[in-house]
């Protein structure tokens, strides 16, 4: 068992080449019953992170509904762990923007995006979030909140239902389940 292409600070690659001790306290392991589990540094920490995210609602229409129904008792997204809904954009790992964005608002937003701590993700969600939905071709509407800051995933409907609601977190889970967590900081610079 050869481990290759180890990116860990002031460790060097050559440290890792001798890993049979690994492969012999395993079967060891096993052979007196006890069951193993081997994976990743990575994989696990992406694990409590996908089922830890912490939303920062920032509703602005009839989708804050549809986003106040999800926490209810029929769909209840605290099973996904999302039920820490923060007010504080430093306590918080995702912002849903739910409903029209205006002109005016757009400041107020981007300022909450800038506050959240690394790594943080956007959900858009509705019509109205994603493309400005009917009040697309008024002078006072964002014609969707990417044009302010960076979408993670959209949530179409207007209002989204719950369950679409749902799916889009599973969507952002999936995605943060793939992320390279040693890497995070490295890749935004």
């Amino acid at each position: 068992m050869e481990i290759k292409d180890i990116h860990i600070k002031n460790i060097p690659n050559e440290e890792f080449k001798d890993n049979e001790y690994l492969e012999q306290y395993v079967e060891e392991l096993r052979k007196n019953g006890t069951n193993v589990v081997v994976g990743t540094l990575n994989d696990i920490i992406n694990w409590g992170r996908s089922n830890s995210v912490w939303p920062l609602t920032f509703a602005t229409s009839c989708c804050g509904i549809e986003f106040m129904c999800v926490g209810a008792a029929r769909t209840d997204f605290a099973r996904f762990g999302w039920e820490v809904t923060r007010n504080s954009p430093r306590q918080a790992d995702v912002v849903f923007v739910a409903g029209t964005i205006v002109q005016k608002m757009a400041p107020v937003l981007k300022r909450l995006y800038d506050q959240m701590a690394e790594p943080k993700y956007v959900i858009a969600m509705g019509g109205c979030a994603i493309s400005g939905g009917p009040f697309q071709s008024s002078y006072n509407v964002v014609k969707g909140v990417n044009e302010i800051i960076p979408v993670d995933v959209y949530i179409p409907g207007c209002p989204p239902r719950p369950d679409a609601v749902l799916y889009g977190m599973m969507q952002l889970q999936r995605k943060i389940k793939l992320e390279n967590y040693f890497r995070i900081g490295k890749e935004n610079k």
